[in-house]
């Protein structure tokens, strides 16, 4: 019976240590930019990992009033290329922890 507690504790310790390293690998994700771009990097945009935008540069010389959904197209093209390049990451940093489990 005590073989099995000792099993037990060594798993609970390789758990601890694998929630540890999973708050740690978030972390850093959260931190790290992800930079976006539309067409010729008319429009940029930096997100963290935690998908909060830091930043929206716009070429000058895209700014059109008589053309607005230009650059509305513009500037979505470039959020959501930079959300994808966080999924990515995200589910390369974040997958090997969660692989298998049902969520």
């Amino acid at each position: 019976m005590m073989r099995g507690m000792g099993n037990m504790q060594g798993m609970m310790k390789q758990v601890q240590k694998m929630q540890k390293e999973m708050v740690q690998a978030q972390d850093k994700l959260n931190e790290t930019e992800f930079t976006g771009a539309a067409t010729n990097d008319l429009v940029k945009v930096v997100f963290t990992g935690n998908r909060r935008m830091k930043d929206l540069q716009i070429n000058e010389g895209v700014v059109d009033p008589e053309d607005t959904e230009m650059l509305q197209d513009l500037v979505i093209m470039a959020v959501n290329d930079a959300l994808a390049k966080i999924d990515v990451e995200t589910e390369k940093t974040m997958g090997k922890y969660t692989k298998g489990l049902p969520f």
